[in-house]
């Protein structure tokens, strides 16, 4: 387990044997996720390139339209899953 202190100006130090481990360099952008009782830090990773006839072909739901509400709940309650699971 790693300690590290929140600076004066909002920074947190990520050790090296981390950033070593999971390969990020200096630069590396991080998706951050309120967990209610921490944070949760991912990894953002670069989409490729893509065009709408290529997304749209697979974009085959058929049901009620869903709100941004509902997108954002079952999102929060993906990572609150994946989360329990790795504790």
């Amino acid at each position: 387990m790693e300690i590290t202190k929140l600076s004066p100006q909002g920074q947190v130090i990520i050790p090296q044997s981390l950033r070593e481990a999971h390969q990020w360099e200096v630069g590396q952008e991080f998706i951050i996720i309120d967990m209610g009782d921490g944070i949760l830090l991912k990894p953002k990773k670069p989409f490729l390139e893509t065009t709408l006839e290529v997304v749209a072909g697979c974009l085959q739901y058929q049901g009620k339209p869903k709100t941004v509400e509902d997108m954002d709940n079952a999102i929060r309650q993906g990572v609150e899953e994946s989360w329990h699971d790795c504790g």
